[in-house]
C-alpha cells in the first residue's frame, strides 16, 4: 500500500482515512484484489466503516474469489445492523468456498466418509471463523452422521441465523428435527422451503412423514396422493402412503398400496410385514413362495427380519404353530443380533430410581405445573395399552393421540450423554432442578404436545409405553396428571413381545 494511503489510526485526521478510500476506489479497476486488501486494513481499524463496506462489496463483486473477504464483509455488515447485508455476504462466501483449501481439504474427507480427519479441520477452521456456513454447515452434517441431532441442529440454526435463505441448511435442520421426533418444530420449516420449491418430490415425502408423525394424516395422504401421482414408481413413497391409509382406517386401500409396494421392490421386507400386520390380510401361496424365495437368497439383515416374522404370521394363521414358531425363533434371533439390548443398564435405571423416588424426595419438591390434562399410558409394550387407551377415549372428555415422544426427548435432554464408561446422570440430575425448572418443563411438555390434540376435550392420552421409566419426572413436572401402568400375566406379554415386538413396522419413511 502507498505511504500516503495508510488508513486512520486512533486519534490521527480523518484525512487519513479519506486518502485510504480513495487510493482504494482508484484500486478497484485495475487490482480488486489490491482493493479487497486495503478495505480489510481500514475495517481492522475502524470496524464498520461504512465507506470501506460498500468499497469492499464492490471489489469482491470484481475481484478474484475470496471467502474470507466475504465472511468478513459479512461480519461487519452484521455489526453496523444490516441483517439482509450480512446474510447477503455469508451466502456469497459459500458460493466461493471451494477455493479455501482448508474447505476443500474438508470436503474431500467428508466425502470419503473420513470424519477423523474433517472433525478437527472443521473445528480449528471454524474457531478462527465462526461465521462461516459452509464449514457449520459441514460440521452439522458430521454430528448427523454420528447421531449426535441435538448438536447438529445446534449448528444449524447457528447457520440459518446468520443466513436464513440458506435453504440447504434449512432443509438439513429439518431433517435433524424430524429425526428426533420432533416433527411439529419441522414443518414450518419444510413449509417454507416448500414455498420456494412446490415442485420438489423429496421436500413433500418428508412433509408428509413429518404430518404424520404429529398426526395429520389426511393431509399427508393428500400430499403422497399427489406426488405418487406424478411419480408412481416410488417403492418407499407408495409403503408410506399405505402407513397413512392404515392409520386413517382405509385398510383395503391401504393393503393395495403396500401391494404396489412390494410389487416395484419385492424383497423390502418392511413391507410385506406390514400387509401381515394388518391383522385381516391372508397371503396365498404365490406370495407366501415369494417370500420364501427371498428367504433363500441374500438379503439384508432388516429384510430378513421381516419376511420372518411375516411368514411366522402366515403360518400362525393357517394354523401351522410349529411352523410359527420356526419363524418367529429366526427373526428373534436375527432381532436379538443387532439390537444392542442391556437388561442390566434398565435394572440399574429401576434400582437407582427406586433409590431416588422417596415420598421424601417428592414431599421436598412440590409445585410443578399445575395442569391436569395429560393421562400418561405406561408399561410393557403388548401390555394392552392401545386397548385401555381406546376405552378411556370413548369417554367424550378423554381425546386419545399417540405414542407421543416428548417426555423420552425431556429426559434425554436432563441427562445428557454420558461418555463411554460413564454413568448416566439420568434421574439423579432431577433432584438438581429448581421449582421453576420443574413448572417450565411441565409446560413445555404441554405446549410441544399440543399439536396433536385436534379436539377441545380437557384431558388427552399419551401412550408412549417407554414412560414408565419417567413416571418420577412425569409427577415432578406434571404432579395432577394421571398415570396408568398397563400390566398383563408376565407370560403372556412376554410371548405376545417374542411374536411381535421386532417385526414392528418402522412408520413413515422419507427417501424417496
Amino acid at each position: 500500500m502507498d505511504a500516503g494511503a495508510s488508513p486512520a489510526r486512533v486519534g490521527e485526521p480523518a484525512g487519513s482515512l479519506g486518502r485510504a478510500l480513495a487510493h482504494g476506489e482508484r484500486l478497484l479497476s485495475r487490482a480488486p484484489a489490491l482493493a479487497i486488501g486495503q478495505m480489510r486494513e481500514i475495517l481492522g481499524v475502524v470496524p464498520g466503516q461504512p465507506d470501506a463496506l460498500h468499497l469492499l462489496a464492490r471489489a469482491l463483486a470484481l475481484g478474484p474469489p475470496d471467502p474470507a473477504a466475504w465472511r468478513l464483509l459479512g461480519d461487519h455488515r452484521a455489526r453496523a445492523g444490516d441483517p439482509a447485508g450480512a446474510e447477503a455476504a455469508y451466502l456469497a462466501s459459500l458460493r466461493v468456498a471451494v477455493h479455501d483449501p482448508a474447505l476443500r481439504e474438508a470436503a474431500g474427507a467428508l466425502a470419503d466418509g473420513r470424519i477423523a480427519v474433517a472433525e478437527p479441520i472443521l473445528r480449528a477452521f471454524l474457531k478462527a471463523h465462526p461465521t462461516d456456513i459452509g464449514a457449520i454447515r459441514m460440521l452439522a452434517e458430521i454430528a448427523g452422521r454420528l447421531g449426535r441431532y441435538a448438536d447438529a441442529e445446534a449448528l444449524l440454526t447457528r447457520a440459518l441465523e446468520l443466513a436464513p435463505s440458506f435453504d440447504a441448511a434449512r432443509h438439513n435442520l429439518a431433517l435433524m428435527l424430524y429425526r428426533q421426533n420432533k416433527a411439529a418444530d419441522a414443518l414450518p420449516h419444510l413449509r417454507r422451503l416448500l414455498a420456494a420449491d412446490p415442485a420438489s418430490a423429496m421436500l413433500r415425502n418428508l412433509t408428509a412423514a413429518a404430518l404424520g408423525q404429529v398426526g395429520d394424516y389426511d393431509e399427508a395422504v393428500t400430499i403422497w396422493e399427489g406426488l405418487l401421482t406424478e411419480h408412481p414408481d416410488q417403492a418407499k413413497a407408495w409403503m408410506s402412503y399405505g402407513h397413512a391409509l392404515k392409520t386413517v382406517g382405509r385398510a383395503a386401500d391401504s393393503a393395495a398400496a403396500y401391494e404396489r409396494t412390494v410389487a416395484l421392490e419385492p424383497a423390502l421386507g418392511e413391507a410385506w410385514w406390514s400387509l401381515a400386520n394388518l391383522k385381516t390380510y391372508r397371503f396365498d401361496e404365490d406370495r407366501l413362495a415369494r417370500m420364501r424365495a427371498l428367504l433363500a437368497d441374500k438379503l439384508p439383515e432388516d429384510d430378513r427380519l421381516h419376511l420372518e416374522f411375516t411368514l411366522g404370521k402366515a403360518a400362525e394363521d393357517a394354523g401351522d404353530p410349529a411352523g410359527a414358531f420356526v419363524h418367529y425363533a429366526r427373526g428373534n434371533a436375527l432381532g436379538h443380533a443387532r439390537g444392542g439390548y442391556d437388561p442390566g443398564e434398565i435394572a440399574a435405571l429401576a434400582a437407582r430410581s427406586r433409590a431416588l423416588f422417596t415420598p421424601a424426595f417428592f414431599a421436598a419438591r412440590p409445585g410443578g405445573h399445575p395442569a391436569p390434562d395429560p393421562i400418561f399410558i405406561v408399561g410393557l409394550p403388548r401390555a394392552g395399552s392401545t386397548l385401555i387407551e381406546q376405552i378411556l377415549a370413548s369417554h367424550r372428555d378423554v381425546e386419545g393421540t399417540m405414542e407421543l415422544p416428548e417426555m423420552v426427548a425431556i429426559a434425554r435432554r436432563i441427562g445428557g450423554r454420558p461418555a463411554k464408561g460413564e454413568v448416566a446422570r439420568y434421574p439423579d440430575a432431577l433432584a438438581d432442578l429448581s421449582a421453576e425448572d420443574r413448572a417450565a418443563l411441565g409446560q413445555e411438555y404441554l405446549e410441544r404436545t399440543r399439536i396433536y390434540r385436534k379436539t377441545d376435550r380437557p384431558y388427552f392420552i399419551d401412550k408412549m409405553p417407554n414412560n414408565w421409566a419417567h413416571t418420577g419426572l412425569i409427577h415432578l413436572i406434571l404432579p395432577n396428571a394421571k398415570i396408568i401402568d398397563a400390566r398383563r400375566h408376565p407370560m403372556a406379554n412376554g410371548f405376545s413381545a417374542w411374536k411381535q415386538h421386532f417385526a414392528r413396522g418402522q412408520g413413515f419413511t422419507y427417501d424417496l
